[in-house]
């Protein structure tokens, strides 16, 4: 019988395993990616300086002045109010860790495989990166939540038959940002919807490409805008990304030998189509087309992320916590360049 390391009880007492020090595997995360946090987060945020909201200008419709006339014709000025006011409440989120002093010093060199400290502010982040996730891609059921922040579905409303610009009020909603969508004279402020049965070039994508084009608004008239440009982003789960992939191959005559060549690749008007595992769960295989020049985080000033501490816990002396706060929200300038397709 062959001895193995195992057997020798002497050398089990006395020597540690090889533990690979300062490492560590995560297995925590419930996701296998996540857009919320290190993604959209980051790069799209806009900062906020005060306020207990923040409230934004729209013209929903103009006066219908212009009109031809004949020599000598008599004026007839017209005036109409074409302005009205959105508005949005901050929403707050937090997550913490804390550790024992003696627990610091019991996890110093030489004895020290892998930092307390980090375990316990990685485990809070994970945390912190799942709610997001959750936030962004869901939204408050009713008005008297005060809770969740306004994610995506509360401005991208799906739709329940047809396509056009049919996305009214959130579920559980009056008005949206304060202005009823359901009223003719806010029809503006609606986004585009469609649903579709077959995930194919006839179906999916032809409707794909029509809200593209229908969405891609431009004033006639320069003036300054809280819209920041054209950037836009299309967001669905596998059912639909992982269909879409096999579509591009078999339009595809030279694909070589790999199996899967176009896995990983998918784009649409040249921008990448996202994968969000967040939407797995969503039986209507949505997908969303977000322009990022009018749809942001927004923060209020020194609040995202806002790491304060170590401080001693009240009555727990050797004890120390840590916090980190968020205040946010997501705001939506123009719903009219935004879409969802939806089964």
């Amino acid at each position: 019988m062959a001895l193995q390391a195992a057997d020798i009880s002497d050398l089990i007492t006395i020597t540690l395993k090889d533990l690979g020090r300062l490492k560590f595997t995560e297995i925590a995360s419930t996701l296998t990616d996540y857009v919320a946090l290190p993604n959209i987060l980051q790069k799209y945020k806009v900062q906020y300086q005060s306020g207990n909201g923040i409230q934004w200008n729209v013209m929903h419709a103009h006066s219908d002045a212009a009109k031809n006339v004949g020599l000598y014709e008599s004026d007839n000025v017209n005036i109409a109010d074409v302005m009205t006011t959105a508005n949005i409440p901050w929403r707050h989120c937090t997550t913490n860790y804390a550790f024992e002093r003696r627990e610091i010093q019991m996890n110093s060199d030489p004895a020290r495989i892998v930092e307390l400290v980090k375990i316990r502010r990685a485990d809070a982040m994970i945390a912190m990166a799942e709610l997001m996730e959750t936030n962004l891609w869901s939204t408050a059921s009713s008005s008297s939540d005060s809770l969740l922040p306004f994610g995506i579905p509360h401005w991208i409303v799906k739709a329940s038959s047809g396509e056009g610009f049919n996305g009214q009020n959130p579920s559980g909603f009056s008005d949206t940002a304060g202005i009823d969508s359901s009223d003719a004279k806010f029809s503006g402020w609606r986004n585009y919807n469609a649903q579709y049965a077959a995930i194919n070039k006839t179906d999916l994508v032809r409707k794909w490409r029509k809200a593209a084009v229908f969405t891609n608004f431009k004033s006639p008239v320069p003036h300054a805008s809280y819209n920041t440009g054209n950037n836009y982003g299309y967001y669905t789960n596998y059912d639909v990304i992982g269909r879409l992939e096999e579509v591009l191959e078999a339009q595809n005559d030279n694909l070589g030998n790999d199996i899967a060549s176009k896995d990983g690749v998918l784009t649409f008007r040249q921008n990448p189509v996202q994968y969000v595992p967040k939407l797995d769960s969503d039986t209507s295989d949505p997908v969303y087309g977000i322009n990022w020049g009018v749809l942001k985080p927004v923060f209020l000033s020194g609040e995202y992320l806002r790491e304060e501490g170590p401080n001693t816990v009240p009555g727990q002396h050797t004890t120390s916590q840590v916090f980190v706060d968020c205040t946010l929200n997501y705001l939506c300038t123009d719903r009219r360049r935004l879409f969802v397709l939806n089964k």
